[in-house]
């Protein structure tokens, strides 16, 4: 029990997996004998999902830790940044109806809540344009940055698209080549435990027993260590988020010069919506719907249409790819000495992009509070249970305050999403504190939330929730704040809206150039 976490061992590759292993192998110094072992089985056989192209800032962080050049990640991997999320139709339906969630905090957050006074003098403005720039920089398709930035530096807070597959294979070259992972290509065929129900080793094909400390489950949706080997039941959330199916494909570009947007956009359906993504070589596009309120046959109709407005009459050529969700997550992640990570541990559905970002904030937490033996090891168990459980329930209620605040009563499934029913009874709560005033990180008990306030703030006023007359005052002093702070975010538009370059012109250069090392 007292000795010494000496050997990690992650059963399962794709992001999920080879995220993990080089998070914990920089942090560890597996390239050491002195550091902890981390040793990766993969399965040659198994494909990754492949279609998770949507990732938070906090991946410049992760990238950065484990040693990687921004330039040849973005070079290596068909990368494109994000600087956030469009949402077309989402409220009314009709087709001047979008909003923005951008990645910039809004002007002044830590200083004033904008919301009253943009209520009240800058009502003509979507709230995001009044209190961001970064509205202004997705519309006209610019970049969060210059050449001439160092990697991983910012303007304009930015994440980024990129491809799945390739992301997957860039990382696992890195964690072989510098940070020292061991990597094993075998199929896992057995478990043997120890007297305590500790996994001791994972019986292979080829390579006999691995045996390890701590085991990772990143076997994806087949759950082959938390939830076949350990039984850990799966909660279905599908009474709350109703997404089940998607049908994805990928689109060339017509002239390979074409803007690249610099934003997923996301265009609601009758029974669902629309992702768009660009990548420098090409679109990823899909549809994810609830199969209780439509067919497929509706479906690739409604994506075809979609698609019908920018590749004309190839869209009837298409043939999508149908992946089926099971929105839900484990009953818990952490089980003796088996930890599980990304769609083993839970998914919900694309919305937000929220599953990487839940890989990343999973194998931080594992590789920061590394337990020093078995003796310790039920005690950050538990707390990293505590922790995750939270987060999924934060993701849900986010994920859920998108269908809610709608206004849109053309659907059955627009409407059931906003019967109460469906509702978790956090995020109503929530509601009806903030009919009286802005969301505050005062409503979230912990230090780092998934999603900020603002990021609330983003979506419910971006959708025109009901609110009513606020509690808080104004005062004059405030009001010339306030004043500021506009003015401010006017001065940022001008000056960033003139300086930057297009996503496609600085990807360009960095093809050519490279970003400036730091």
């Amino acid at each position: 029990m007292t000795k010494s976490l000496k050997h990690v061992v992650i059963v399962g590759g794709g992001s999920a997996g080879w995220i993990t292993a080089g998070t914990i192998a920089a942090m560890h110094n597996s390239q050491s004998p002195q550091g902890i072992q981390v040793t990766l089985i993969e399965s040659p056989d198994v494909n990754i999902i492949g279609v998770g192209e949507g990732t938070w800032p906090t991946m410049r962080t992760t990238l950065k830790k484990m040693g990687i050049s921004e330039t040849d990640f973005m070079r290596q991997c068909d990368v494109s940044f994000k600087q956030g999320a469009k949402f077309s139709k989402w409220v009314t339906g009709e087709e001047d109806d979008f909003y923005y969630h951008p990645l910039v905090l809004p002007e002044g957050y830590f200083d004033l809540d904008l919301f009253n006074y943009w209520q009240k003098n800058y009502k003509d403005k979507s709230f995001s344009d009044a209190v961001c720039f970064q509205e202004q920089l997705c519309e006209k398709g610019l970049a969060p940055k210059l050449i001439t930035s160092p990697e991983y530096a910012a303007v304009a807070n930015y994440a980024y698209h990129l491809d799945a597959g390739k992301f997957a294979n860039f990382l696992k070259q890195h964690c072989i080549s510098t940070l020292g992972v061991n990597y094993i290509s075998d199929h896992v065929e057995d478990i043997i435990n120890t007297e305590n129900n500790d996994i001791l080793a994972v019986t292979t094909k080829e390579h006999g027993n691995i045996e390890g400390d701590l085991f990772v489950d990143c076997t994806g949706f087949k759950s082959l260590l938390i939830g076949q080997h350990y039984q850990v039941p799966f909660i279905s959330k599908k009474d709350i988020l109703f997404i089940d199916t998607a049908l994805a494909v990928q689109i060339p570009y017509e002239e390979g010069k074409d803007d690249i947007a610099s934003h997923t956009i996301s265009t609601a359906q009758d029974s669902g919506w629309i992702w768009d993504i660009g990548l420098p070589s090409r679109r990823g596009v899909g549809h994810v719907y609830s199969s209780r309120h439509t067919n497929q046959e509706a479906a690739e109709k409604a994506l075809r249409a979609y698609l019908r407005q920018s590749i004309g009459d190839k869209s009837d050529t298409l043939t999508f790819r149908k992946i089926d969700i099971n929105p839900g997550v484990r009953e818990t992640f952490w089980v003796n000495n088996c930890v599980a990570v990304g769609l083993s541990a839970g998914f919900l559905e694309p919305l937000e992009a929220s599953a990487l970002v839940m890989i990343e904030l999973a194998a931080t937490a594992i590789s920061e509070q590394l337990p020093a033996n078995r003796a310790t090891m039920d005690i950050v168990a538990k707390r990293f249970n505590e922790r995750f459980s939270y987060n999924w329930d934060r993701i849900i209620d986010f994920l859920k305050l998108h269908y809610v605040a709608s206004k849109r009563e053309d659907s059955a499934f627009w409407r059931d999403n906003r019967d109460k029913d469906t509702i978790p009874e956090s995020l109503q709560e929530l509601l009806s504190l903030w009919r009286y005033r802005a969301p505050s990180e005062y409503d979230f008990s912990h230090k780092r939330e998934v999603f900020s306030a603002a990021s609330y703030q983003y979506v419910l006023y971006g959708m025109a929730f009901d609110f009513t007359t606020p509690v808080c005052k104004t005062n004059e002093k405030h009001e010339q704040l306030a004043q500021r702070l506009f003015a401010a975010n006017e001065n940022k538009i001008e000056k960033y809206t003139t300086a930057l370059p297009t996503n496609r012109e600085l990807i360009s250069k960095i093809n050519q150039y490279g970003f400036s090392k730091i």
